[in-house]
């Protein structure tokens, strides 16, 4: 692969190794470490600055309303306590042929948040659904 920009538009998000094309946005790819201050004794001159502990971002899935509500279901159990079940999430990204450019792997996600639609009485926006979720790291394959 060379370094040309891709456009993202074409994308999978995959839940248990089932595809879910049904998703309009994804965001929270997010990796930040915590930078700490270190003040040496007797250089008022000058503060280390060390990496600390780094942090994942939440992954927030948006699509638009569907019949089912399995995302609203899985949020309840999961904050319920009556099912504790987290999933592997991958993410994947094609080009236009269909090829797989790239793919994020989540591991252990679980619902942390549940969004349902904004609704106006102008009735012109489509219904959409947000679901956040944590996870335990991630990698790119």
């Amino acid at each position: 692969m060379n370094d040309e920009a891709r456009p993202n538009y074409r994308f999978y998000v995959i839940i248990e190794r089932i595809p879910q094309a049904v998703f309009t946005e994804v965001s929270g790819l997010q990796l930040e470490t915590v930078v700490q201050d270190y003040e040496e004794g007797g250089n008022n001159y000058f503060v280390h600055r060390v990496p600390g502990r780094t942090k994942v971002g939440n992954l927030i899935l948006k699509r638009g309303m569907t019949k089912t509500n399995e995302f609203f279901k899985w949020y309840i159990d999961f904050m319920t306590g009556r099912e504790k079940k987290r999933q592997n999430i991958s993410l994947v990204m094609y080009d236009t042929s269909g090829k797989e450019l790239l793919r994020w792997n989540f591991f252990g996600a679980y619902p942390v948040k549940w969004t349902g639609p904004q609704f106006s009485a102008d009735g012109k926006n489509i219904a959409i659904e947000t679901l956040e979720l944590a996870h335990n790291g991630l990698n790119v394959g």
